[in-house]
């Protein structure tokens, strides 16, 4: 059993140092092998809640700067996916996901603890780059909301561990390898449609916690684009008055779990 598992470790292993490659070919960026290899690579859409993952992001680079000395996991967060050409809100993600890689790959404070990297021309070809190296695999989309896809299930045989909410194929796999060995979180769906009949208020969460609050402030008050501080007003506005995929509401449970 021992041997086994040391040459699964030693195949992930290259196959780490393989997407590191490619990251630093790709966009200049060096990131560690040794480190956790978070990812989510999907279209990108507000249900699927690249944004909620990118929240967490920033929250990690502000506990880190808070507390450098802290026994921190080396973490690279890969994101890939495309955005219809048309879908603002998509585009202005897309945005803040490069803002956000730019700010914390370049923060000596941070140093080798957190990277983020977008890969793009998100194809099968580069699916098969990243799947095989990843570690954690984000299938975080808003209870209720996501088709029964495969995607989750290439990670998982590929040998990465689950975070997802209780929703789509993330159900099927958690009743057949058992929910202990998956890292669920969330509202479910029965509770978001409960929670949205009564009046749901996004504000309400981010009062009510320090952490999403300076996230929030940071995103819409420029830190991340100080050339031009508004730029995620408007996404921010959105989150704050409309939150249609629960976000914030779900945001202490993902950052815990």
């Amino acid at each position: 059993k021992k041997s086994l598992g040391n040459a699964f470790l030693k195949v992930k292993r290259n196959n780490k140092a393989r997407l590191a490659a490619l990251v630093r070919r790709e966009l200049g960026v060096v990131i560690d092998p040794a480190s956790l290899f978070d990812v989510q690579i999907k279209r990108i859409h507000e249900y699927k809640r690249q944004l909620l993952n990118l929240l967490h992001v920033v929250s990690r680079h502000q506990a880190i700067v808070a507390d450098p000395n802290a026994d921190w996991v080396p973490r690279c967060v890969v994101f890939a996916g495309k955005a219809a050409s048309a879908y603002h809100t998509a585009k202005a993600i897309v945005n803040l996901i490069h803002d956000v890689a730019r700010v914390v790959n370049s923060d000596p404070r941070v140093g080798d603890r957190l990277k983020v990297v977008f890969l793009p021309n998100y194809s099968v070809s580069l699916a098969e780059v990243i799947l095989p190296a990843a570690d954690l695999s984000e299938q975080i989309s808003t209870a209720g909301t996501e088709a029964s896809g495969t995607g989750n299930m290439k990670f998982a045989l590929n040998g990465a561990i689950t975070i997802g909410t209780w929703d789509g194929a993330n159900i099927e796999m958690a009743q057949s390898m058992e929910e202990d060995n998956m890292f669920v979180f969330g509202l479910r769906a029965d509770a978001v449609a409960r929670i949205k009949a009564l009046g749901y208020d996004a504000r309400l969460h981010v009062e009510e916690n320090r952490q999403l609050r300076a996230v929030v402030d940071a995103i819409g008050g420029g830190e991340y684009s100080p050339g031009e501080p508004e730029r995620y007003r408007g996404l921010v506005d959105g989150l704050l008055n409309h939150d249609t995929y629960m976000q914030m509401a779900d945001f202490a449970d993902y950052v815990a779990t």
